[in-house]
């Protein structure tokens, strides 16, 4: 229910936000009620279930809630609060309700224009007015960007309160600890530590980080976040708390905090913003002490609509047809962190119905999905790929998805699977569609057998979208050629730039670039013959496929990437094919 006082004034327009957008027509009725039932399951507030729903942007339900209040929106990612306005309120109290203090109102020097990602927050205001002795001017802004503009401005001076009070209790109670047992000292000794692990961990996730590196040096501990590709220094503690931080993230993590010479997986599940992530955590023992390497999901993230993979509609199409496929292989190729796992669940949620048996042995698994039957690869317990199938076998399965197909022995009962009537879905590190053919002939598969199982491959990388504050140029001589572009013709391209939003990197967020080859009768026949991976290549590009260099091409010349962007994505592949 939206109600409250705006400059003193009483605000006497009741409405619920989901009524507010039916009104509008940005949302149905039904819609509405589909996500107020999603919401009780997921524990979300409305508006943030509405976007992840896909019935409505997050900057359509702003432009309502502005509209219907009557007040304005501000981004915080560009907001630059004035500091001595900022300092009028503790950084509990921002938290608390989610805002940030921005400057003095031009109009009324006793108001204060206040970013609020509930601005119907009426204890919010009274709290305002009496810790500062001003009115409050509430604008809108975005819950999440509030909650990254603290742990920039804040983050890390907490991050350093919380070192420093561990050194403290840690000498305070050094004597004290000796005489109490091992279990009490680490209690003691680990109670900032909890705190120190999980802003760090929060920071990240509110950073689009995809994995948090924590890497012992000689005489400190390094923290990097991985974002967008790239990795980030963030900060640097004293070497001295290595051991408590890789302890408490082993007990998090469920791994053995006593085994300090082998390497260890575990896996943390943890809830930010109201949001579940799972966090895989790999530890790996060093010259210095102990690496640990978090790679963080959201379990949202996975449940991808294939809509917003960002395929062209006829890679869409294509993608789909693929799938209809009673039984065959398809594979996603492609080197680490290029989205495979995405593509993958999104397949898979396209084909879970209630009519199908789906089971997947994956390593490890990445995200829980409803309706099917997972399971993991325990090398301890003898469950491999090759005998996780077998047993998946006997299980009357209609569709099979294999984490990834590793060697000979996986390969040949996946297409043997295949032949009988199963959709075999799996990952392979190749790097174009064509190559996966002659990687499957080297792991020893038949080629008529390959010919005959294979419907479709999808190779496939991720590049960074350029940030909004990019700049336009036109495109040389060298890089018309690189884009296939007529060097007469005039070519606009667009260089990354930085701001304040990007962090000055030019880019925010990532999008894949694809190359999908639907497995025709001709295709087929080059496979039986042993054709190379040119030939058929050539023959898939005569059938309308895409490479990976015409999709990084044509987001160069769309402007949502650059051309360095594109040579980093294929042409380090392209030169790995040739030296084969």
């Amino acid at each position: 229910m939206l109600e409250g006082v705006i400059n003193g004034m009483n605000y006497k327009k009741k409405v619920r936000l989901g009524d507010l957008l039916v009104q509008k027509g940005i949302i149905t009725e039904e819609q509405l009620n589909e996500a107020l039932k999603m919401q009780k399951e997921k524990k979300l507030m409305l508006g943030e279930m509405i976007v992840s729903m896909g019935f409505a942007t997050q900057s359509q339900i702003n432009d309502a809630l502005c509209e219907h209040l009557k007040i304005d929106f501000v981004d915080m990612r560009e907001e630059e609060p004035d500091p001595q306005v900022l300092s009028l309120l503790d950084e509990s109290i921002m938290r608390k309700y989610t805002l940030v203090p921005l400057r003095h109102d031009e109009n009324n020097a006793g108001a204060l224009q206040v970013a609020m990602a509930d601005p119907m927050n009426i204890l919010a205001m009274d709290d305002i007015n009496i810790i500062t002795g001003m009115q409050v001017v509430p604008l809108l802004a975005n819950a999440q960007d509030i909650n990254a503009f603290l742990d920039k401005a804040f983050g890390q001076q907490q991050a350093q309160n919380i070192v420093e009070l561990y050194k403290k209790e840690q000498g305070d109670n050094n004597k004290e600890a000796e005489k109490e047992n091992n279990a009490r000292r680490e209690e003691i000794e680990n109670a900032p530590i909890v705190v120190l692990i999980n802003n760090i961990i929060e920071q990240a996730v509110r950073q689009r980080a995809s994995d948090i590196h924590i890497e012992p040096m000689e005489k400190t501990v390094r923290v990097r976040y991985r974002i967008d590709g790239n990795l980030k220094e963030i900060m640097k503690y004293d070497n001295a708390l290595l051991g408590a931080i890789t302890t408490r993230l082993k007990i998090m993590s469920g791994m053995d905090i006593s085994e300090k010479r082998k390497p260890q997986d575990g896996r943390i599940t943890i809830t930010v913003d109201r949001r579940e992530y799972d966090i895989r955590v790999s530890n790996l023992p060093t010259v210095y002490g102990e690496k640990v390497v978090m790679r963080i999901a959201s379990k949202e993230g996975f449940n991808v609509d294939i809509s917003k993979l960002g395929l062209t509609e006829r890679d869409r199409k294509v993608f789909q047809d693929i799938l209809r496929n009673p039984h065959g292989i398809i594979l996603v190729t492609g080197p680490t962190g290029s989205g495979k796992s995405t593509t993958l669940y999104t397949a898979l949620s396209e084909l879970n119905t209630e009519d199908v048996n789906i089971i997947t042995v994956e390593d490890p698994v990445e995200a829980n999905i409803d309706g099917i039957n997972q399971v993991q690869v325990n090398t301890k317990a003898n469950l491999t790929f090759a005998s996780a199938l077998r047993s998946i076998l006997r299980q009357d399965p209609d569709i099979i998805m294999i984490g990834e197909i590793r060697d000979a022995e996986t390969a040949e009962i996946a297409v043997r699977a295949s032949i009988t009537g199963h959709l075999v879905v799996s990952t392979l590190h190749t790097n174009s569609t064509a190559s996966s053919v002659a990687r499957l002939e080297d792991m020893g598969v038949e080629s008529y057998l390959i010919a005959d199982s294979m419907v479709g491959i999808i190779a496939q990388r991720l590049v960074r979208r350029l940030c909004e504050c990019k700049k336009a140029k036109e495109a040389t001589a060298e890089e018309k050629q690189l884009l296939g572009v007529n060097v007469d013709e005039p070519c606009t391209i667009y260089e990354p730039c930085g701001c304040k939003l990007c962090n000055n990197t030019g880019y925010y967020g990532r999008m894949g670039i694809y190359e999908i080859m639907k497995i025709s009768p001709a295709i087929k026949r080059l496979i039986s013959k042993r054709a190379d991976a040119e030939d058929i290549k050539n023959q898939a590009i005569k059938e309308g496929m895409n490479t990976l260099k015409m999709a990084a091409a044509n987001s160069v010349k769309e402007g949502i990437t650059s051309i360095a962007e594109m040579i980093k994505a294929t042409y380090e592949a392209e030169e790995e094919e040739e030296n084969k």
